[in-house]
């Protein structure tokens, strides 16, 4: 079991872990003293750059978890490298701004992939990666959803929809495949590369939420690390949004 403070002897594969939470998941873990597996689909340079500065050993795949065939090859490298897997971070997902009023806009190309990558390529990584976790003495995965899993808000209804299906996702495979441990973590509005620019929205959340910003990177990746040293918590969904769904 994972204490407090080591992770040393530990292999975790972080998806999507080039920047941002994923990131920031990748370095606290292996500042923990995990091995660390840095995935990206396409940031190669950024992924390679963040698994070389990394404190322990650490390696970077790039692979396209959309793509049933890279996920199986990045859960094959990283068995290849280090023998082992005992933590799976699905943090990797695609999306893309839509208005929630504009239908048209939500065209069939952008509703499938973002099911493609953050539903399809997350649930075929999970299940392929569960017959390795299963011969882990503390085996845990916890997915990156979002609060537009739980509220009908979100950059599209697409994304909301993908979001509630890795909840769902997260909460049928704690009961059904202990002791690997499932949990999510839903995060509200992340100040990350992606969001920069958005700062109408982040203004917004700071006036309304209870603890007055947006969420760091930091703080979702603390919330991933607090889920893997709680071991008696399995399919719960912490939302990690400043108090913001509470207060609207």
């Amino acid at each position: 079991m994972a204490d407090e403070q080591n992770l040393k002897g530990r292999v975790a594969l972080v998806t999507g872990s080039s920047s941002g939470i994923g990131e920031e998941t990748a370095r606290r873990l292996s500042a923990a003293g995990a091995n660390v597996i840095v995935n990206s689909a396409n940031s190669v340079k950024a992924g390679q750059a963040v698994a070389d500065s990394l404190p322990n050993e650490a390696l970077y795949v790039q692979a396209d978890i959309s793509d049933q065939a890279q996920g199986a090859a990045l859960l094959g490298q990283a068995v290849d490298k280090f023998g082992q897997l005992d933590i799976l971070v699905n943090n990797a997902g695609w999306t893309q701004v839509v208005p929630h009023h504009n239908l048209e806009e939500l065209t069939d190309e952008i509703f499938a992939k973002t099911f493609d990558v953050n539903v399809f390529g997350t649930w075929w990584l999970t299940k392929a990666a569960i017959p390795l976790l299963q011969k882990s003495s503390d085996p845990n995965v916890v997915t990156i959803t979002s609060i537009a899993g739980v509220r009908p808000v979100g950059s599209s209804m697409a994304y909301s929809m993908a979001k509630a299906a890795l909840n769902q996702m997260t909460v049928l495979l704690a009961k059904s495949y202990a002791p690997v441990r499932f949990n999510a973590v839903a995060p509200g509005l992340v100040e990350t590369p992606w969001t920069a620019d958005w700062d109408a929205q982040h203004q917004a959340v700071a006036k309304v939420a209870p603890l007055k910003r947006s969420a760091t990177a930091g703080d979702c990746a603390e919330a991933v690390l607090s889920l893997l040293r709680m071991s008696y918590a399995t399919g719960q969904v912490l939302v990690v949004d400043g108090g913001l769904t509470i207060a609207t």
